[in-house]
């Protein structure tokens, strides 16, 4: 996702009402990130949407939606840490490694080693195996471009799609529950386990489940997934319970460019307009939650508005913020410069 530069977020000026925020979304089953995006421009009345980490549709939970300005905030906040908690099942696959998927057959003896496992000899193999920094081949039906064009895409098609390893961090991958299923529909003897996952970013948890199942020669996919936090933003907080828009899946139906008829679901947010608004995080509160903060004086502030360096020290993207505390803006994120001190990565403009 890469937040657009137009500066202009098609909203009046000079309401009162913030032009620029993150709104907190607990996307509900059934709509895709991008459906969540839609719903969010429609109840505002706003072109510049985007959002930060992508869910399935298959997925519930948090999902950091920007507008205006705020979406410049995105490629900062997809990059930090994320906590899930997940159900996956062992002893059965699917094509997706998601419940959404066709069933792949189930393995000879596989009911058997369903039954000698126990809670203890899974745990002990996630942190074996599971834990820290390890290789991970995305799933096929992920959202990484391949040669322009989106691998599940490709996959929808039929193509084979290859995709390289990519180095994770699983800081944590706890075993909550552990339970003995019998599928008699599938004729399969399974496992499912309820999980809590903290991990970097880039992590697929999907893929946690295909090869935790790959390991045991059972084979798994996930029946339910839930993200609970992106970095510090986190859907448990009680301090950002009331800011939370929250909604449900409705299906509608339409002429596709085809002629065809089809039904799919979109998202109806539980907020209206001013609500949604009124739950917002504004860019300064935003950003001290998203980044370190430096306070700049007025000639600092004027230098970094025309691209300028600063003779600063930052590690990391860091918000630079201007103005007394009761009226403050922030004016760039800066990042460190290959030639010493601080540059602006993003130069944010003045609102009304």
């Amino acid at each position: 996702m890469k937040p657009t530069a137009d500066s202009s977020d098609g909203m009046e000026s000079g309401t009162g009402e913030p032009t620029s925020g993150l709104i907190l979304v607990d996307k509900p089953s059934g709509v895709t990130s991008h459906d969540v995006v839609a719903a969010v421009r429609s109840c505002l009345g706003i072109r510049r949407v985007g959002h930060a980490g992508t869910l399935d549709p298959m997925a519930t939970g948090l999902l950091i939606v920007g507008f205006g300005q705020a979406t410049r905030l995105l490629t900062v906040i997809v990059g930090h840490d994320k906590a899930y908690r997940a159900t996956m099942r062992l002893g059965l696959g699917t094509t997706t490694d998601d419940a959404d998927g066709d069933l792949l057959p189930v393995r000879p003896g596989a009911a058997q080693r369903a039954d000698d496992l126990t809670a203890q000899c899974l745990q002990d193999l996630i942190d074996r195996c599971f834990t820290g920094w390890i290789d991970q081949v995305p799933d096929a039906f992920s959202a990484i471009k391949v040669q322009g064009r989106r691998s599940y895409d490709l996959a929808r098609a039929g193509q084979e799609v290859r995709l390289e390893p990519r180095r994770i961090r699983i800081a944590s991958f706890r075993l909550l529950d552990f339970r003995r299923v019998e599928l008699p529909d599938q004729g399969a003897r399974v496992v499912d386990v309820d999980v809590e996952v903290t991990c970097s970013s880039g992590t697929y948890i999907r893929a946690l489940a295909r090869d935790l199942g790959e390991r045991l020669d059972l084979g798994g996919h996930l029946t339910a997934l839930r993200r609970i936090r992106v970095g510090p933003f986190d859907l448990e907080d009680s301090n950002l319970a009331s800011r939370v828009v929250g909604g449900k899946a409705v299906p509608r139906t339409y002429r596709n460019r085809q002629g065809q008829t089809v039904v799919r679901n979109r998202m109806v947010p539980d907020h209206d307009r001013q609500g949604m608004l009124d739950g917002s995080l504004s860019l300064v509160q935003a950003a001290r939650m998203s980044m370190p903060v430096l306070n700049l004086d007025a000639d600092q502030a004027a230098r970094v508005a025309n691209g300028g360096f600063l003779d600063l020290s930052v590690a990391e993207p860091t918000a630079a913020l201007v103005g007394p505390e009761a009226r403050q803006r922030l004016a760039a994120i800066l990042v460190p410069s290959s030639r010493g001190g601080a540059k602006p990565d993003v130069v944010f403009h003045p609102e009304a």
